[in-house]
C-alpha cells in the first residue's frame, strides 16, 4: 500500500522530509511494524544511494537555491559506506520512540502504543515529528 510520509523537526519551519510516497507492506498493523517498515525503507534507500556512483558531481542553480532555502547546500554525499545493521537500526528506532525522541501521527491522530492495532489504508498521511535536544553553553 502507498502512504504519504512527512518528517518534521520542531524548531524548523520547513519539513525535514517533504511529503513523499512510500510503499508499505500490507502486514503493517501496529506502530511497531510501521516504524520497522520505515527503517527498512530508509536503510534500503541508503544502500541504493551508496551503489550509485557519480563520476562528476555538480549542482544546478535551482538546486543550489532550493538547498540554500532549506539551510544547507551540499552534494548529499555519504562518506560512511558501511551498511547499517537492519535489526539494530530497528531496535534503535523503537527505543527512540519509547524515549520520546519523536512522535508518529496517522491522519492527524497520534499513535502511542507500539503494539496497539491500527489500520493503515492506501493514501494515508503519516507524519514523524522529531524533537530536537537543546544544547548550549552556560552563558
Amino acid at each position: 500500500m502507498n502512504v504519504w510520509i512527512t518528517v518534521k523537526s520542531l524548531g524548523k519551519r520547513k519539513p525535514v522530509l517533504a511529503k513523499q510516497a512510500a510503499e508499505l507492506p500490507e502486514t503493517t498493523h501496529t506502530l511497531r511494524q510501521l516504524i520497522e517498515n520505515m527503517v527498512a525503507l530508509q536503510v534500503k534507500a541508503l544502500q541504493d544511494k551508496n551503489q550509485q556512483a557519480e563520476l562528476l558531481a555538480y549542482l544546478m542553480p535551482d538546486e543550489i537555491e532550493a538547498q540554500g532555502a532549506a539551510g544547507k547546500v551540499g552534494f548529499g554525499a555519504v562518506y560512511n559506506e558501511s551498511v547499517p545493521d537492519l535489526k539494530f537500526a530497528m531496535e534503535t528506532a523503537i527505543t527512540a520512540h519509547e524515549d520520546g525522541l519523536y512522535k508518529v501521527f496517522l491522519n492527524e491522530e497520534e499513535l502511542q502504543g507500539l503494539d496497539e492495532s491500527l489500520v493503515v489504508k492506501d493514501g494515508d498521511n503519516v507524519v514523524f515529528i522529531r524533537f530536537t535536544m537543546l544544547a548550549g553553553r552556560l552563558w
